[in-house]
């Protein structure tokens, strides 16, 4: 009997935020506060209102996916549905499947994993260095809308020959993932004690006191440097500006309580082997931080070298997931690592029905989420780094195809991020080793 889906672990939230207060009633001597309502506000103010934030969650399995059951063999909206595909047809119409695509000049089989979202070449070489990934990207540019820039999640991080993170900052430094789904509710919706808060303001002070230390040295030295080095130096203060409104945002949120979420904070799963659990717990808290505008941003790393033998379905698989990924085309061994990503694919086709169900205005949270799923390896067996698997689902694109590219002379995938930046309202036109946005693919009416 097919396994069906189960349920999130996590119901529909309810937000119980402070309303802030702009208007009064007056009379008798008495002035009654009024919340802010959207009818005060001038027409195209109103409709400015209304638009709803997008988002992005990217999420990279570490060792990709059988590519003869990813990939559709044919093109366009009329493609046949590979068996992989087949698991999530319910969402058909709300995601564009890609194949043909690869980072330029990103070679060097597991070591290519820290350039799956900066897309920078050349790691496979000894003078690799690594630069900004996509998620940081963005929350350089619109972080501080919301209590945290972004969230680097994972699953069974740490061992084998990865470098366990997907996410950089500008200077190429890894940001380790959180692994513990009850530390990551606690942080994102548990309120501390008013002895923490104040412990979090002092050290808020602290840095932004330096960075005025900081700042007041490098502008006395400013007479005695030269032009070269004063260009250097606006560059560095056009830094410092920004972690000064970092800083600012900080304090901000510091004081505003946390949204309250009708949720038990979950246990964590500490069994490596139950891969599919655990990235389905990271999946149910990716949806809670998005629905409560905890973040905007969010990257899930599905750490398989570092996964043993899987269970799937009640079931202990016979070797570990790194052993089986290099099956050799073994009948047996491609049996098993099939049951292994037919319950990954499970998991996310629930998340994406999790978010389609999150009703936000007249639509609902996946209309305004880009949800990218893909990987480093484009062929794990070999250790080929062409022809990734990639799917996007949401956002607010027309779906529903196919887009084939030639999988000998691969299309460029930063396109396709280059894109997404540009649906998160970032009016930019190149990112890493883009050649221009995503070919045939529109934004829906």
């Amino acid at each position: 009997m097919k396994p069906t889906c189960q349920p999130s672990r996590f119901p529909s939230i309810q937000l119980r935020q402070p309303i802030e207060r702009r208007a009064f009633l007056k009379g008798v001597g008495v002035g009654l506060a009024l919340p802010f309502l959207e009818a005060m506000l001038p027409p195209l103010a109103r409709a400015a209102a209304a638009e709803r934030p997008h988002r992005m969650v990217l999420i990279c399995n570490n060792l990709g996916v059988v590519p003869q059951y990813f990939f559709p063999k044919d093109a366009g909206a009329n493609y046949t549905l590979s068996p992989y595909l087949e698991i999530i047809k319910e969402h058909r119409q709300d995601f564009t499947v890609f194949s043909g695509v690869a980072h330029p000049g990103v070679l060097g089989g597991h070591m290519a994993q820290p350039s799956f979202l900066t897309a920078a070449p050349g790691s496979h070489l000894a003078s690799y260095k690594n630069t900004i990934s996509l998620d940081q990207f963005v929350a350089e540019q619109i972080g501080f809308a919301t209590r945290f820039p972004s969230l680097a999640l994972g699953v069974n991080v740490g061992g084998g020959s990865s470098v366990s993170a997907i996410s950089f900052t500008s200077t190429g430094v890894a940001i380790p993932p959180q692994e513990k789904p009850s530390e990551v509710f606690k942080e994102l919706f548990l309120q501390g004690s008013q002895a923490e808060m104040e412990a979090q303001m002092r050290r808020l002070k602290k840095g932004q006191s330096i960075l005025d230390a900081v700042t007041e040295q490098a502008k006395r030295m400013q007479p005695r440097i030269s032009a070269k080095d004063r260009e250097r130096m606006e560059q560095y203060f056009s830094s410092v500006r920004d972690l000064e409104k970092r800083f600012q945002a900080s304090q901000d949120w510091a004081l505003k309580p946390k949204p309250t979420v009708d949720a038990q904070p979950p246990k964590d799963v500490t069994d490596k082997a139950e891969f599919s659990k655990k990235s389905q717990l990271m999946y149910d808290l990716t949806r809670l931080s998005l629905e409560t505008d905890s973040t905007r941003i969010v990257t899930v790393l599905l750490d398989a070298i570092s996964t043993p033998p899987p269970v799937v379905d009640g079931e202990q698989m016979a070797d570990g997931y790194h052993n089986l990924s290099h099956h050799g085309k073994s009948p047996e061994l491609l049996s098993v690592l099939r049951k292994v990503e037919e319950g990954n694919m499970r998991a996310l086709g629930q998340f994406i029905g999790d978010l389609k169900s999150a009703k936000e205005g007249d639509g609902n949270l996946l209309d305004h989420t880009m949800v990218f799923f893909g990987a480093n390896l484009g062929d794990p067996s070999t250790h080929r780094c062409d022809n990734l698997p990639a799917l996007l689902a949401g956002g607010g694109f027309k779906h529903g195809q196919h887009l084939a590219f030639d999988t000998q002379n691969n299309y460029p995938l930063p396109n396709l991020y280059l894109s997404m930046l540009q649906r998160m309202g970032l009016e930019k036109d190149r990112f890493a080793t883009s050649t221009g946005t995503m070919k045939g693919l529109e934004v829906a009416a």
